[in-house]
């Protein structure tokens, strides 16, 4: 079978090393001038390849159509791509979260032994190739054009991926195939992505604030909640558990506030106490001068303001009203969410091919016989933790293997 994989990322180098592997002659066509262009700035240039995880927790990272990824997981799994790396001579390490990494910390490395195995399989890769269109007959595959060369094939496996981060070569092309051929594609959103707020918080850019309890609320509910450490930018927030909720949350309207709990360890009582045994041993001191233990030295001033409490005031003047108003302070620090910062930044992109149009057995369009979409032109994301690279390798994977329908 004569199979064309367009895109070289992840996944579209996983469906050809795996279509060759079974016999087929496979071309690759990449636009850019070299592969797995953004796997080299993932996992900031590390590339957090898999999570070492069982594949029910896997299932359970996945935002957007968990259920569709059930059989392609189950073809190929994470100690699947383990092994996979291994076999082919990269040493890797597992981290906190179980997040898999090169033990060389390059995503160079992987990318290396991607492209020693096509080579290895014969895959026939033609980079700077740069697809216009997918011929279809009678809704069977033929072949595709690059610009007036065409390029006859039985087979053809997109793997365009989606828009997020467009200087590396993901400016929706994919989406453009589905669509002149039938296909649904869902609206696109950021994922894994900063957070912009309201409030001027550029005096805050670079701090980082650990164990710390997230809230995104609307009309007094709790959309998502994540906690650890997060960072504040120039124009909002941003770090692991803000990229979380960023992908929770990115399909929801309305007015929202980001509130974070300074002290998740500690309830409003418990939390009072230690105030008052604070103040107790700081008796005669401006309470601007307190409190500097309750948390990091640049939050001080916006906690002082947002307390409503005199800076100048003594601590043995304070009430216990204004004792009331600094614990509420210190657990619902509150901003008002702006927007989500756009594709330009964002890791992933939500959205995409409708799987209700695809085969989740062997990721072959329901529409186009002969046509294959895989990775993140589908619309599937997942958290971080090397779960969306995961997608990539096993849709990637079991497009490959599979025969035409």
């Amino acid at each position: 079978m004569n199979v064309v994989v367009i895109g070289g990322g992840p996944a579209g180098m996983m469906s050809a090393i795996s279509a060759s592997k079974k016999g087929d002659k496979v071309i690759l066509l990449e636009k850019n001038e070299k592969l797995g262009k953004k796997l080299y700035i993932t996992g900031k240039g590390r590339c957090n390849i898999t999570n070492d995880c069982d594949n029910k927790t896997f299932i359970a990272n996945v935002c957007t159509n968990p259920k569709f990824m059930l059989g392609a997981i189950n073809k190929f799994d994470t100690t699947s791509t383990i092994k996979f790396c291994q076999d082919c001579g990269l040493k890797v390490k597992v981290e906190r979260g179980n997040r898999v990494f090169p033990q060389s910390d390059k995503s160079s490395d992987f990318i290396k032994i991607l492209e020693r195995e096509l080579a290895l399989q014969k895959v026939d890769v033609r980079l700077n190739s740069n697809v216009t269109k997918i011929e279809i007959k009678d809704n069977v595959v033929c072949g595709v054009w690059i610009d007036e060369q065409f390029i006859s094939c039985d087979k053809v496996v997109v793997a365009t991926g989606g828009m997020s981060y467009p200087s590396t070569g993901s400016t929706g092309d994919g989406y453009k195939f589905a669509r002149s051929v039938g296909h649904n594609v869902t609206p696109i959103y950021p994922a894994l992505v900063g957070i912009n707020l309201v409030e001027n918080v550029s005096e805050l850019a670079g701090v980082t604030l650990k164990n710390v309890t997230c809230s995104v609320v609307r009309d007094g509910k709790v959309l998502a909640q994540e906690n650890g450490e997060m960072l504040f930018t120039h124009t909002g927030v941003s770090g692991p558990i803000i990229l979380t909720i960023s992908s929770l949350i990115n399909k929801m309207q309305g007015k929202m506030q980001l509130v974070i709990d300074l002290k998740p360890a500690l309830d409003e009582k418990t939390l009072d106490n230690r105030l008052l045994r604070d103040f107790e041993s700081n008796n005669n001191k401006e309470f601007k001068n307190a409190i500097g233990d309750l948390t990091i030295k640049a939050l001080l001033p916006i906690v002082v303001e947002k307390s409503r409490i005199n800076p100048n005031k003594k601590v043995n003047q304070i009430t216990k009203e204004e004792r009331a108003k600094l614990v509420y302070t210190l657990k619902n620090l509150t901003y008002t969410i702006r927007e989500l910062c756009g594709l330009s930044s964002a890791i992933v992109t939500s959205g995409g091919v409708d799987v209700k149009e695809i085969n989740p057995k062997n990721m072959q369009s329901k529409l186009v016989k002969g046509l294959f979409f895989v990775g993140e032109v589908l619309d599937i994301d997942a958290l971080t933790g090397g779960f969306n690279i995961q997608i990539a390798m096993s849709t990637g994977y079991v497009a490959g293997i599979s025969e035409i329908e």
